[in-house]
């Protein structure tokens, strides 16, 4: 394998596992820390929870076009392992 093909899946994974990191942090913000609904308007938590909201949304979208890229980097190694075990090729 290249060391450029090695770099660019190096690159994917970290990059991958740093949007999972943020995608867990502000989910979990949201559902249990921040308060819901607009009980206390105009508080700094709603807002904050707005914002993460917005964060949590583009970092799932950024997230799914790096696991896409993922996948075609792997993809050779998917299809010999599918083949290997007898599954869909």
């Amino acid at each position: 394998m290249s060391t450029t093909k090695a770099s660019a899946r190096w690159v994917v994974n970290l990059l991958s596992f740093i949007l999972l990191v943020i995608l867990a942090f502000t989910g979990l913000m949201n559902w249990l820390v921040l308060p819901k609904g607009y009980q206390v308007r105009g508080s700094f938590l709603v807002s904050l929870r707005h914002f993460l909201t917005d964060i949590h949304e583009w970092t799932a979208l950024l997230f799914i076009i790096t696991i896409a890229i993922h996948i075609v980097l792997h993809w050779g190694y998917i299809r010999a392992h599918l083949r290997k075990t007898g599954g869909p090729s």
